[in-house]
């Protein structure tokens, strides 16, 4: 193999394993009889909350994920594969990716890796019914808050009370 053929690959394995890092999730989906146009609606509703979507050639990833410590995604590895590299919110990927498959069945999840950990398609299928990480923060609030409107309306309450008491 020549030289400059080898210093491409290279720079596609450097690539993925920059992009890995950097990612909080990173999903493995099988897009075989998607158009163009469908792929082209995917990529787009992933971008608008902060994942990417890249294809490549599934023995450069595969070496780059063994050289990163990651050696269970080898069977997902197979086919004409796409990468979903979720960079703000590591529930975004997932879930955009079990949205988009309902409507379009051609696209197959098969596996993933989050927080260390290598996923199943049954395991990113569970993540993806999470809410949105603004979504959980705002469960959160009001969940502390609930014990200060209670507090507040049973100060009314007694206030209330009192001034009827007195009027």
């Amino acid at each position: 193999m020549n030289k400059e053929k080898l210093q491409a690959k290279q720079q596609v394995m450097d690539e993925v394993s920059q992009l890995f890092k950097s990612s909080k999730s990173f999903t493995v989906v099988e897009y075989r009889g998607l158009s163009v146009k469908q792929t082209e609606n995917l990529r787009k509703l992933l971008r608008k909350d902060g994942a990417d979507l890249k294809v490549f050639k599934n023995t450069l990833v595969a070496k780059s994920l063994n050289a990163l410590g990651v050696k269970d995604l080898d069977n997902a590895m197979s086919g004409p594969n796409a990468y979903v590299f979720s960079n703000q919110d590591a529930i975004a990927g997932p879930r955009i990716l079990a949205k988009f498959a309902k409507d379009n069945e051609k696209l197959l999840v098969k596996g993933g890796y989050m927080d260390g950990k290598v996923l199943s398609k049954e395991e990113l299928s569970v993540i993806a019914t999470l809410p949105s990480r603004d979504g959980l923060l705002s469960m959160l609030a009001s969940v502390l808050n609930a014990p200060l409107v209670k507090f507040a309306m049973t100060v009314k309450a007694v206030a209330d009370a009192k001034e009827k008491q007195t009027a």
